[in-house]
């Protein structure tokens, strides 16, 4: 789970964006934190790029296949 020290630097959001899963290889649409909704891994990934591939990490039958999922998107404007 991700952990944050500062609620200052954060703003609760409810795009849809946070309810879509990735597939491994995939195309990355926003910078931020994903969790693999099969066993809880989380990564960080950048914009553009490409979600690590589908021997990144191994699950078991009971995880079943792995699924990426946006929790913490990364805000590039100056504010």
């Amino acid at each position: 789970m991700a952990i944050y020290q500062n609620a200052q630097f954060l703003t609760q959001g409810n795009d849809n964006a946070f309810n879509l899963d990735r597939k491994p290889g995939e195309q990355v649409p926003h910078s931020g934190i994903y969790r693999c909704m099969g066993c809880g891994r989380e990564i960080v990934a950048e914009e553009s790029r490409q979600f690590p591939p589908q021997n990144h990490h191994q699950h078991t039958s009971t995880q079943g296949q792995i699924r990426w999922r946006l929790i913490v998107y990364a805000d590039h404007k100056v504010k």
